[in-house]
């Protein structure tokens, strides 16, 4: 959620819920309606509450690092961006074909699945090469998306392997470039999690 809603959220969790307390734990901002729901928030880039038990206080903590990046990867598609707080300094997006499966059984099927693996490795390869171009030297955290094993592979390159990788894992489509515009918003929100209290037997 953009930072500037979370105030609203936490008036119209109150007004769904009953008088709502706040405080901060271990860096989130947690709070407990009369009625047993309760949520917490989450800064995005890992980042640590430790202000007032205010929603509009916590809102005004958000904020992006001075040197960031998004890595987004699937087969035959990446994504990648360097970012200055919300300003994007550098960014790829490309594809590369990847065969689809087939249902060709005995040594058919055999080289196709060579030729497939082949054409996903020179993707990540493409990849590899793109991100660490655009993200070598990066100081701030990593957010990543797509496909776990083709950004494990991206990630391998030498010259990422000190980037510090942050939650959230980002489900995102094949990468485009809208995806990967999305993403950065994705990535600069604040996450909420709640637990409704259980209704009450009729």
């Amino acid at each position: 959620m953009p930072a500037g809603r979370v105030e609203r959220w936490v008036s119209n969790f109150q007004g769904r819920h009953g008088a709502t307390g706040l405080q901060v734990v271990d860096g989130a901002l947690a709070g407990a309606a009369r009625d047993g729901s309760t949520f917490t928030a989450l800064l995005p880039f890992e980042a640590r509450y430790a202000g007032l038990p205010d929603g509009d206080a916590f809102s005004a903590s958000v904020a992006a690092p001075a040197d960031w990046g998004v890595l987004l990867v699937r087969k035959g598609g990446f994504a990648v961006a360097r970012l200055q707080e919300a300003v994007t300094l550098d960014s790829k997006v490309g594809r590369r074909h990847v065969q689809g499966r087939t249902k060709a059984g005995g040594q058919s099927q055999q080289r196709f699945a060579r030729r497939r693996d082949n054409q996903a490795r020179q993707a990540y390869e493409a990849a590899g090469e793109h991100a660490a171009r655009i993200l070598g030297g990066l100081t701030g955290p990593l957010v990543t998306g797509g496909d776990h094993t083709a950004v494990g592979e991206v990630l391998q390159a030498p010259r990422l392997s000190g980037t510090h990788v942050v939650a959230p894992w980002l489900a995102v489509p094949d990468p485009r470039r809208g995806v990967l515009e999305q993403a950065v918003l994705d990535a600069c929100s604040v996450r909420f999690t709640v637990l409704n209290a259980p209704a009450a037997p009729t």
